[in-house]
């Protein structure tokens, strides 16, 4: 509040005037990107002193989901310094702690940024938030990455992929870091080109994956077939183009420390009350365990109470450790039944192992009544490996989201309100042809798991049947 006093947005609140928590909530209003998109527009044009003091210069082009409109976030010097590399360096630190005898350096790590190129316009640049990081990262970090430079900017997903393979084959690479479903990609292709049975043929010395950006659950055994070491470590992340929120802090764990010292000021908005007139906000003080909470965030870049529209829960007060359980607008409760992608991603993920099949990626919508009609929730599954009995992966995955959700429990009991789910087979490379159409291939883009309206699924649905009839 004090370094952006005499910013526009410090003007227009009166910044200097605030000096408690409850005048801050009182005067500054919760925000959506879309309100602050003025704001942003005009630094983009190069007018600086909007609403942080420090001249912002970079902005990472983020569509959050697949949605065509572009989000350009402001990323001042402050956040690359003291949140992004400061995160990185955190999160080596606490690998190394955990794991004394990791000879990780002795290698070279593999990065799967997005695929994006930089591009300048009105003195300010724009581009992935992985190829801001990439354009100023220090030399020493450079040398012990892989691929190099060149390579990781390409902008068209098809050409990098090759690329990259021709590159980090014949290196020494000890880790990796990226989004799960993307890197599987790379490294399914890379197996496949290089007749391999797993990763450790040709990187023996691998020993920890970073990643974040999907939930990992739905990808852990087809990840633990190409890396079959008993003490290979994964390690989550939660970052964003916003910030860097929180970090895997232990071996073998599902929590994410909360990271309070980045330039970030964290609020909350309880679900229960999300999008109501008695919608509130609480401080980092005030919440509880096992809650879900949409994420509000005052940031080094001059976001000022941003709803980031991520989801998440509490699993530990002393020190504050959270799951990410969804994305605001990425849930279904149509029928009350308030499912969460975190809900989804558990339910496949057992499915999976029950059935022994493998996903590439899905998305539900609900079915909504008409007629007198029950309702329901239809899935497209595109499987790497389909299940034998359909009807049998059908029954233990609508088993497993009520065994993991009371209110899906409660609207499927007796078929009372929601009807039993249904699966539609996806032809192979649905999602990518999808992502493709769109523009929206490369390491930073994913598929929206969940949605209250049938947009994506009919989508799928249609690109589907222009190949062959919808199983």
């Amino acid at each position: 509040i004090r370094a952006a006093e005499n910013t526009v947005v410090g003007k227009k609140y009166d910044y200097d005037s605030i000096h408690s928590y409850a005048t801050f909530t009182e005067r500054v209003p919760v925000s959506t990107y879309e309100e602050l998109q003025p704001l942003i527009e005009r630094t983009r044009k190069g007018e600086q002193n909007v609403f942080w003091e420090t001249p912002i210069k970079w902005f990472a082009k983020s569509s959050g989901t697949t949605n065509a409109k572009s989000k350009f976030i402001p990323v001042s010097p402050e956040a690359l310094e003291d949140c992004h590399y400061k995160a990185g360096k955190d999160l080596l630190c606490m690998y190394l702690n955990n794991n004394e005898n990791s000879e990780m350096f002795l290698g070279k790590s593999l990065r799967l940024g997005g695929s994006a190129q930089i591009y300048e316009d009105n003195n300010t640049s724009f581009g992935d938030l992985s190829a801001i990081l990439i354009e100023n990262m220090p030399l020493w970090a450079e040398f012990s990455s892989t691929p190099n430079k060149e390579i990781s900017l390409m902008s068209d997903w098809e050409t990098k992929l090759p690329a990259i393979i021709n590159e980090v084959k014949n290196e020494n690479v000890t880790s990796f870091a990226g989004v799960p479903s993307w890197l599987l990609v790379l490294m399914n292709k890379l197996l496949a080109e290089t007749g391999k049975g797993n990763l450790l043929e040709f990187w023996p010395n691998l020993e920890v994956y970073f990643h974040g950006g999907v939930n990992f659950e739905p990808y852990r055994e087809q990840y633990q077939k190409i890396l079959p070491k008993k003490d290979f470590k994964y390690y989550e992340i939660y970052n964003a183009s916003e910030g860097f929120f929180a970090i895997q802090d232990l071996n073998y764990s599902s929590d994410l420390l909360l990271m309070l010292d980045y330039g970030i000021f964290y609020e909350f908005i309880p679900m229960d009350t999300f999008g109501t007139p008695d919608q509130k906000t609480v401080r980092l003080a005030d919440v509880e365990l096992f809650k879900n909470y949409a994420i509000i965030i005052t940031t080094n870049s001059g976001l000022w109470r941003y709803m980031i529209g991520d989801t998440v829960r509490f699993t530990s007060l002393s020190p504050y450790k959270i799951r990410v359980t969804g994305r605001t607008k990425h849930h279904i409760n149509v029928f009350g039944e308030e499912l969460m992608v975190e809900n989804t991603d558990q339910a496949i993920a057992k499915a999976c192992h029950i059935t022994r099949t493998e996903i590439v990626d899905y998305t539900v919508a609900p079915v909504f009544m008409k007629d007198k009609e029950k309702g329901a929730h239809e899935w497209i599954i595109e499987f790497k490996k389909n299940p034998d009995d359909l009807a049998h992966f059908q029954k233990v995955l609508d088993e497993t989201l009520q065994s993991l959700n009371s209110d899906y429990e409660a609207k499927r009991y007796n078929n009372m309100t929601l009807n039993p789910l249904i699966i539609n087979l996806a032809r192979p490379n649905l999602f990518y042809d999808w992502l493709k159409e769109k523009h929206k291939l490369g390491g930073q883009h994913k598929i929206p798991r969940l949605s209250n309206e049938r947009d994506y699924l009919e989508q799928l649905k249609k690109m589907q049947s222009e190949v062959f009839g919808l199983k």
